[in-house]
């Protein structure tokens, strides 16, 4: 993730309160991706191991794009610049990418331009409010380290509004003090209450929403040529810098 040493937040991620939010989000993960089907699946950073997410995608294949080697992506590059396709991804999974990114509008604007006419995307992102957002005020928090760039998703929806897609569903979970001692389990009767009884108090959310269809087919200049491709995963040009594809995508 940008912004913070992956090995400090893999250690995070290894605390009792980092399991418990792991778990809890494989759940609402695997519920988002069920209906989910079509050839590639492509997930923008890594978030625990690399197949805490991708495990639950329906579609024929998958891979992985992160800023840095650590974990074993697929592939390593920007996520403002992806090496991929036009048009050729059927799910993007971002899971707490955002919240690690200073250029958040341009990574939606390429999420936007590889996903599929009604392509889906699914963001998972911490809330600034709620109990996590008093995290400032709790002397040793357990916020994972770098987390700096969060966003509502009243915000992000109204973002991806204005790339014409539609929201499909906004979710908030996991309701526990974030401090790196608390060894509560995230049940699910736990996490039933909190959404019907205090959802504002969730500390993180989960937002899916689908790439309209577009009713125009657009005209190309005939000077402007496709660069060559494989699909999915592009070769690398001199728009992409320092990637590194892996042959077998998860």
């Amino acid at each position: 993730m940008q912004g913070a040493s992956s090995h400090n937040l893999t250690d995070w991620l290894a605390t009792a309160l980092g399991e418990a939010l792991l778990l809890q989000e494989a759940r609402v993960v695997e519920e988002a991706l069920d209906g989910i089907f079509g050839e590639y699946c492509l997930q923008l950073g890594l978030w625990g191991e690399a197949r805490t997410f991708q495990r639950f995608s329906r579609t024929q294949r998958c891979s992985i794009i992160a800023e840095s080697a650590d974990g074993g992506p697929s592939a390593v590059g920007e996520y403002h610049r992806l090496p991929v396709e036009s048009d050729s991804i059927d799910a993007v999974l971002l899971p707490h990418t955002l919240d690690y990114c200073d250029r958040q509008h341009a990574v939606l604007r390429e999420v936007d331009r590889v996903l599929r006419s009604d392509g889906h995307i699914i963001v998972l992102g911490f809330k600034p409010g709620g109990l996590w957002g008093l995290r400032r005020l709790i002397p040793g928090a357990g916020m994972p380290p770098g987390a700096d760039h969060l966003i509502s998703e009243r915000r992000l929806g109204d973002w991806l509004q204005l790339l014409d897609m539609r929201i499909q569903r906004v979710a908030q979970y996991f309701f526990h003090w974030p401090l790196p001692g608390n060894k509560a389990r995230a049940s699910a009767k736990w996490e039933r209450r909190g959404q019907a009884w205090w959802p504002e108090l969730a500390a993180c959310y989960m937002l899916t929403a689908q790439k309209r269809v577009s009713t125009l087919t657009p005209v190309r200049p005939v000077w402007r040529t496709k660069p060559k491709v494989v699909t999915g995963l592009a070769e690398p040009s001199t728009r992409v810098s320092r990637i590194r594809f892996d042959k077998n995508p998860l």
